[in-house]
């Protein structure tokens, strides 16, 4: 799955030399395994994802910020249709995470037969 996070984070226009790249790949893994951290993006992802990284939360934040800036710049129109708001405004880092792992979570389902 996180190869499948880190393709779409390149459709996004994110490359592998941003460091925000890893944070961000890892950070939208973890919400997908429990939802429940999306309301916890401060106390508990960027502490979780620094943790992993052997780094600060402050840290990922910043990175993550920096990855969502050059989406916006690169693809703000995928990154639009990804979030179904057509009035997206640049989202926080929260709401970035949530839309990455709303669209794959969706994507998981729909790929399963009823």
């Amino acid at each position: 799955m996180i190869t499948k996070i880190r393709e779409l984070l390149c459709c996004l226009g994110i490359t592998a030399n941003y460091t925000g790249f890893y944070y961000t790949s890892y950070a939208v893994y973890l919400a997908m395994e429990d939802m429940e951290c999306l309301s916890l993006v401060t106390k508990y992802l960027y502490p979780e994802v620094a943790k992993h990284y052997h780094t600060t939360p402050a840290c990922v934040e910043r990175n993550i910020r920096t990855v969502i800036q050059i989406a916006w710049a690169q693809n703000s129109s995928l990154l639009i249709r990804l979030s179904k708001d057509t009035n997206l405004r640049k989202p926080t880092t929260a709401q970035f995470i949530a839309i990455l792992t709303t669209h794959f979570l969706e994507s998981d389902r729909s790929a399963v037969p009823n």
